[in-house]
Parts: structure tokens; sequence; C-alpha cells
């Protein structure tokens, strides 16, 4: 067992069955009474965030998860198989774990997989990624970047906002936390 003591940023808690990662934490000692730690914890499964207060030394459970960097394979129905590149293996990972990571996911790409005793929690990508684009509809002359914004699909499936002088054929830099345009890549 751990104590409030332990608590770091992105340490995962099991809390009534359930595993949570610590977001931000806050050690509050104020001038009357007794210190405490307020947390900020998503749950790893569904995504929830929730506040949580501990009083300062109290018990906790800290459960160890592994983060491995893994390369993406391909998609098989409603698994994706990433392989672990230090030893080679292959593991299937249900798409619900992965969620919207999928949205950005290409073919060797280089993602990293916490994993709790053998099972995947969830696929954590890079900031941001270079994807092409497919289909949007062409701009019209006079278009400037700052009138305005049309959707675009990329190679992917998953469509973004891009600007209008953007046209299908061209590689852009997309945000993978929110889904933004982030720019143009030559």
């Amino acid at each position: 067992m751990a104590s409030t003591a332990d608590i770091k940023n992105g340490v995962v808690l099991s809390i009534d069955g359930q595993l949570w990662n610590v977001i931000e934490f806050q050690h509050v000692k104020p001038g009357k009474g007794g210190a405490f730690v307020r947390t900020k914890l998503k749950n790893v499964v569904s995504g929830k965030v929730v506040d949580r207060t501990y009083n300062a030394g109290a018990k906790i459970d800290i459960e160890n998860v592994d983060r491995r960097d893994f390369t993406y394979l391909y998609n098989d129905g409603d698994n994706f198989v990433f392989m672990d590149v230090a030893d080679y293996d292959q593991i299937t990972v249900a798409a619900a774990t992965v969620g919207d990571a999928s949205n950005f996911l290409l073919e060797n790409q280089q993602v990293q997989i916490a994993l709790n005793n053998g099972n995947p929690l969830y696929v954590e990508l890079p900031a941001s990624v270079i994807l092409e684009i497919t289909y949007t509809e062409p701009g019209l002359q006079g278009d400037r970047s700052s009138a305005g914004t049309k959707p675009a699909t990329v190679e992917t499936g998953y469509e973004i906002q891009v600007p209008l002088f953007v046209e299908a054929g061209t590689k852009v830099k997309v945000d993978t936390r929110t889904g933004d345009y982030l720019g143009r890549v030559s």
C-alpha cells in the first residue's frame, strides 16, 4: 500500500475496482486543520474525469502500469493489431480500447500502449500526426486563410476542418487530441 505522498501526475490508482489516471494533484496545507491532497482523476476505461480529495497520509492503491512503444500494423475487423518494438510480439487491441485514436492511426505508426497485467488500457498517440487529404471541395478564387474553413476527409476516413485554400492531396499536420488542423506540411 502506498500513501498520498506517492501521488504524481501519470500514476494510475485503483479505486473501487476501477483504474484512474492522475491528471493533476496538489498538496494543500491550510493554516488550520490537517493537510490534504486534491486530485483530478481520469477513468482509464471510460475517460470520465472526477475530482477527489484525500487526507494527507491516507493509504491508496497504486497500480503497476507499463507504457511500451508499439507499431500499428493493421485493422482486423473490430480489433487493431500492434507489434511491440522491443520483442516483436503482436497484441490485438479492441476498438473500444483504441477509441478516438483510430481516427489518426496509419500503418507502421509508432504509438504508446499502457498495459496493466498484460491487458491494454489505452493507446497514446503522438501530439500530432501528418495525414494526407483525400477529398475536399475545391476552394474558390479569392479565398484567403482567414476567410473560414471547409470540411476535408483525411486518408484514415476522419473528417477535419481546414482553411479554404487547402486542396486534396495536400499533407497536413493534425492535433490528435482535438482533431484540429495545425498547418500544411511540405
